[in-house]
């Protein structure tokens, strides 16, 4: 019998490169969906990933074939405490992109702000309310400035997050008008997203620190009898050209890098964290304590990662119309115990 040539081609997508670690443990969302609808509302949400158990459910793809029947789905639990709109900021379209106009902050600022920023003694909201209205005809983006409240979990963290999340939907003076009415006040995941919604879900893989060229990037190990090393590459390259090309395989940071996952499924939103703390807490996490959102499948990152969900920037066109039948949810702890 001859020798059979093993294909084992090079893992990992080039299109990622350079692989060096995130900026922040937050990951940014560079792009916000054109929201076709007639009320404004935010187009993204900040939570907290507890861990993974597995859920029962009721299957209702159509074009499944289990369509109908009761199936087992890995599921991801995110605790997701009510984020502050700590204020509005606008943006103008200029010839170098979007450029920043205005801004306007809530009166009295949640004290834990100060951990994150250095606050002005006291922010004058009707004057700032003013110059935004004053801009508004030049206006082309709203976002909400919001703050959220990791003092309502389980993390053992006091200093909260702040980002902007886009305003959709409607235009922009309702935009604003609905970014007013919210200011300095608290927002749900409720308020937001509904069960079987589908969002993109962005966040910072598990860094796993400096790895060779086997483990990142799956190269094959070199036989027993080769020269020098096993677990490194054959060859650097060829004489011409004459330079050590992007695409050959080398060592260095693998993980902790910002990942976007598009169209994962909220399979339920609740208030009440009895229900999906599993028995003795989640591993390196603990129990929740706040309201929470059941996400279909694994999300990027390791417990405690901050999660952004956004509103899908291309969503499955095959959306069942109803919310998703969970049968139970398994709260047996990840321990055996």
């Amino acid at each position: 019998m001859g020798h059979r040539k093993h294909h084992a081609p090079r893992h990992g997508s080039l299109a990622y490169l350079p692989r060096h670690r995130a900026k922040s443990p937050v990951a940014r969302i560079r792009y916000w969906p054109k929201l076709d609808a007639d009320t404004p509302r935010l187009l993204g949400f900040l939570g907290y990933k507890a861990g993974m158990t597995y859920v029962f459910t009721v299957e209702d793809r159509k074009r499944s074939p289990n369509f109908g029947k009761e199936v087992m789905r890995a599921a991801t639990i995110l605790e997701t405490p009510p984020i502050v709109m700590c204020g509005i900021r606008t943006y103008t379209n200029s010839p170098y992109g979007l450029q920043q106009q205005t801004e306007c902050w809530m009166k009295d600022p949640p004290a834990d702000l100060e951990r994150t920023l250095v606050l002005p003694e006291a922010f004058n909201t009707e004057e700032m309310i003013q110059k935004v209205q004053a801009t508004l005809d030049q206006t082309t983006v709203v976002r909400a400035i919001i703050a959220t409240q990791p003092r309502l979990t389980s993390i053992g963290k006091k200093k909260p997050e702040v980002t902007e999340i886009e305003i959709g939907g409607g235009t922009i003076p309702q935009q604003f008008e609905y970014a007013k009415g919210l200011l300095g006040k608290t927002i749900t995941p409720d308020e937001m997203f509904k069960n079987g919604q589908y969002v993109d879900v962005a966040a910072i893989t598990t860094g796993k620190g400096w790895q060779g060229p086997v483990k990142r990037w799956g190269v094959t190990i070199l036989q027993a009898k080769g020269r020098k090393t096993k677990r490194g590459i054959a060859t650097l390259g060829p004489w011409n050209p004459h330079h050590l090309m992007y695409s050959v395989a080398r060592a260095g940071q693998m993980g902790y890098h910002q990942r976007i996952e598009f169209n994962k499924r909220i399979l339920k939103i609740g208030k009440d964290a009895k229900e999906v703390t599993v028995k003795g807490g989640f591993l390196r996490y603990g129990n929740l304590k706040s309201s929470y959102i059941i996400m279909e499948g694994s999300i990027a990152g390791t417990e405690k990662r901050t999660i952004t969900l956004r509103y899908p920037a291309r969503p499955p066109r095959d959306v069942p119309e109803q919310a998703p039948t969970l049968i139970s949810i398994s709260l047996e702890s990840p321990q055996g115990k």
